[in-house]
């Protein structure tokens, strides 16, 4: 036995044999429907983005650096080689802050995984079920990677979405492409390699660069090792590997427990607001006391939020720009009070730093509350004339407890589709990833999602 020890037995080697040995027709139709509407929201976020400057910027880069094109650019008319595609379209998929998320790791799963297996799937003339059952078994990786380091990899630096999304990407791809088994399990210990991205980046453009390269990598790790390059036994859990040297202790139960029985996308959610999912509850909470209480801006003197801990580490900030009012509690509450919604408009530059919204800002503090769990909120209202009004929320929109119908989540895409993607025939392009189980070519899809 070699020093770093038998592959049979390894991490990788078993994710890899499960993954080969998966059938489409064994997965259960919940998850595959699951998986169509993460693919829609997905859609829509990139369509939302296509037009942001951040995309822009890089669609001008990427031109002068890109190969043959071969893949669509989401809500575009540019086509790059599937390594840029997969790149840009995970970037603009996650811009808005408005994409899915794991809730038990606030791993976002779509982003990394989705756009290299559209790329791949388009190149390839590849089945709608070819690319749904990829789909599903890469967030099924990622999302089992990071059930066993959370909550302490997220805690210690690493935004979980890019470290793990990046082995999500390599197995869906790899499965895609039809690599056997040991080339699998080089495909993932290649690209945890490449693992990288930094939560103190959350606030910048280069969270989405971290998200991108996870796309992009994990599809280039899956190409380099058909072309049979390797990577060691351990890559994860060796002395050296992975885990090790990212600071976390693997759970080896979350890694493998079930695995085919119960499927992780199954508890991953999609947003109502395009912010972080720990102020979902907030901004419910105050769409409860404006309508309850019929209150304006005008009628509020104080208002205080209280959460758990990780709410107040995640949100409890100044605002100086759009990113910064996507994970900010003060912002979320003024964009309620003041301007009666939480949608795309509320959260954009446009508005973010507008005289009222600053000054409404400071009237909100936050404290901690450690009875209240993860994803809860409490807010109170202190009026103008004296009342202090209150409600609490458990379960947001978009949880677990209360997640968006298949008609909502329609509802968001025909509001995000038109700013970024005005040409998409929004019906037929919802339609198509409902029925993409059953389409024979990806590519009459990807026809749908391209600007002309």
């Amino acid at each position: 036995m070699s020093r770093d020890g038998d592959r049979s037995h390894s991490v990788t080697a078993r994710w890899a044999a499960l993954i080969t040995a998966s059938q489409w027709a064994d997965v259960p139709a919940a998850v595959r429907h699951e998986a169509k509407r993460s693919l829609l929201n997905m859609l829509g976020c990139s369509f939302g983005a296509a037009r942001h400057p951040d995309v822009d910027t890089l669609i001008k880069l990427v031109v002068g650096l890109s190969g043959p094109p071969q893949a669509t650019v989401l809500g575009r008319c540019e086509r790059f080689d599937i390594l840029s595609a997969a790149f840009v379209n995970a970037v603009s998929a996650n811009l808005l802050d408005f994409d899915d998320t794991h809730l038990a790791t606030v791993i976002h799963p779509s982003a990394p995984v989705a756009p290299p297996l559209l790329a791949l799937s388009e190149q390839g003339h590849l089945s709608g079920g070819e690319l749904l059952h990829a789909f599903v078994l890469g967030v099924e990786i990622e999302c089992r990677l990071g059930n066993a380091v959370s909550p302490n990899h997220y805690a210690r630096g690493w935004h979980i979405t890019a470290t793990c999304g990046v082995a999500g990407a390599a197995a869906a791809c790899a499965r895609l492409i039809g690599l056997d088994a040991a080339a699998v399990a080089h495909a993932i210990g290649i690209a945890v390699s490449q693992s990288a991205g930094i939560a103190e980046n959350l606030a910048t453009g280069a969270k989405n660069v971290g998200i991108g390269n996870a796309a992009r990598n994990g599809l280039l790790a899956a190409l380099l090792a058909q072309r049979g390059l390797t990577a060691a036994r351990r890559a994860i859990e060796g002395p050296q590997g992975w885990a090790h040297a990212m600071g976390a202790e693997l759970m080896p139960d979350a890694l493998f427990a079930g695995f085919g029985e119960t499927w992780e996308i199954m508890n991953n959610a999609c947003k109502p607001y395009p912010c972080g999912i720990v102020l979902h509850a907030v901004i419910d909470a105050c769409f409860d006391l404006r309508e309850r209480h019929a209150l304006a801006a005008a009628d509020i003197a104080a208002v205080t939020v209280a959460g758990h801990p990780l709410l107040l580490a995640r949100a409890d900030r100044d605002v100086a720009n759009e990113r910064d009012a996507k994970i900010s509690i003060q912002h979320s509450v003024a964009a309620v009070f003041l301007l009666g919604g939480a949608g795309t408009r509320e959260f954009s530059s446009a508005v973010v730093m507008g005289d009222a919204m600053v000054e409404f800002r400071a009237r909100v503090r936050a404290e901690t509350d450690p009875a209240l769990p993860i994803g809860a909120a409490r807010v109170s209202v202190l009026t103008t004339d004296g009342r202090l009004l209150s409600a609490e929320v458990l379960h947001a929109r978009g949880s677990l407890q209360r997640p968006l119908t298949d008609g909502e989540i329609e509802r968001k895409m025909r509001g995000l589709v038109p700013p970024g993607f005005s040409a998409c025939d929004v019906d037929h392009f919802i339609n198509a990833v409902w029925e993409l189980d059953h389409a024979d070519n990806v590519s009459t899809l990807m026809r749908l999602l391209a600007a002309t």
